[in-house]
Parts: C-alpha cells; sequence; structure tokens
C-alpha cells in the first residue's frame, strides 16, 4: 500500500485481494462484459471453462452476471474491507446468489492461488516503484494542480485500486475511486493522461 498526502488531501494506492478472487471468477466463468465498468481480460489470461451445466438449474448464465455484478459493486463499496465475506466451502454469505455461490466452490482453490501469487507480484512492484521513486508522480500532479489554481487543496482523499488488467488503462468510479491496471504508473505519460483530469477534479 502507498500513500501520498499533504495538508488535508491523501491517495493511496493498493490493490486488493477478494477483487483479485473475482477477477478470477469472472473471466474463468466468461462473463466477458460483466461489471460497471466493464474491465478488460486479467493477466496473466485465465482460461475460460463452461459452466452451463453446473449451474443450468440455478438460473444459467444470465442469473450468473447478474449475481457476480452485484458482488462486484459491493466489494468496490466495502474497499477495503472485505465485505461479503468469502468463507469456504459453504460461502454463506452467497446464500441468494446460488449460481455464483457453485462457481465460487469450484474456483475458490485456484481463484485463492493466483489471487496469491498476483498479491506476490504486486508487493514487488511496490518495493521497485519505492526504489525508484515512481511513487512521487502522484504528488507532483497534485503540486502541479495547486501552481495552476494558486491555493490550496481542498480536502479530498482518493482511492486507487490496481489490479492486474490487460489494458493499461484506468477506470474512474465517482467520487473518489480509480480502478487501474498495475502496469499503467510505468508508463508516465498515460498514467498521467488518465488521472491528472481526475487530480484536476478534487483538488
Amino acid at each position: 500500500m502507498h500513500h501520498t498526502g499533504g495538508p488535508g488531501w491523501r491517495i493511496t494506492m493498493d490493490t486488493s485481494g477478494p477483487m483479485l478472487i473475482a477477477l478470477y471468477v469472472r473471466d474463468a466463468a466468461g462473463l466477458d462484459s460483466a461489471g460497471h465498468p466493464a474491465l478488460s481480460h486479467a493477466a496473466p489470461k485465465i482460461r475460460a471453462s463452461d459452466h452451463a451445466n453446473l449451474i443450468a438449474e440455478v438460473g444459467g448464465t444470465s442469473a450468473l452476471k447478474t449475481e457476480w455484478e452485484a458482488w462486484w459493486e459491493q466489494l468496490l463499496k466495502a474497499h477495503p474491507e472485505m465485505s461479503p465475506e468469502l468463507a469456504p466451502p459453504g460461502f454463506r454469505a452467497f446464500s441468494n446468489s446460488p449460481a455464483l455461490r457453485r462457481v465460487l466452490q469450484a474456483h475458490f482453490g485456484a481463484a485463492l492461488t493466483w489471487a496469491r501469487e498476483r498479491r506476490g507480484e504486486y508487493a514487488a512492484l511496490e518495493a521497485e516503484r519505492e526504489a525508484s521513486g515512481t511513487g512521487q508522480l502522484l504528488a507532483d500532479m497534485v503540486d502541479d494542480r495547486l501552481l495552476e489554481v494558486g491555493r490550496a487543496a481542498r480536502d479530498f482523499s482518493l482511492t486507487i485500486i490496481e489490479l492486474p488488467l490487460t489494458e493499461p488503462r484506468a477506470w474512474y468510479l465517482e467520487p473518489d475511486k480509480i480502478i487501474m491496471s498495475h502496469e499503467l504508473l510505468s508508463q508516465p505519460e498515460l498514467f498521467r493522461s488518465y488521472v491528472q483530469p481526475v487530480v484536476d477534479l478534487l483538488v
């Protein structure tokens, strides 16, 4: 987790274990356009498999998509807390989402391993950024904006959730969250093109 801040403002960058598991489940179930905003595929690629038989009697793919989207929305709202709780093997918190519950039961072990590997990579990436001072880019963006407007920053906090996504881009979630490909910060110009407008709005 990386914090940048000044008087009255704070920007946090981190990844999310529960969201990594949700992304794995989405891609494994082939729910390509699920979620708002619809994020690109996870990287490395997760092979989709056919779940038709598994979920046929609990509403099929359309029910699974609706249930996954409701879960994703909850995860975004609750971040960085884990809600609902992922408790195998019963996944009781998902009793109202029978299709999603079955897919979670089928994939949880693989999803957990995949998410742990991505968290390990993210920790290494953070250490690398710390050493190279890349994280300073955010503070510089706020400072540039403050010089431009000629006043102190309004109080604000911005949360940037970094996920391993194939597209190097960011998705803005109002009012104070961004989902971002973890590769984006390594391309400063592209990173600035997505994040500066949000910083300008908040400052």
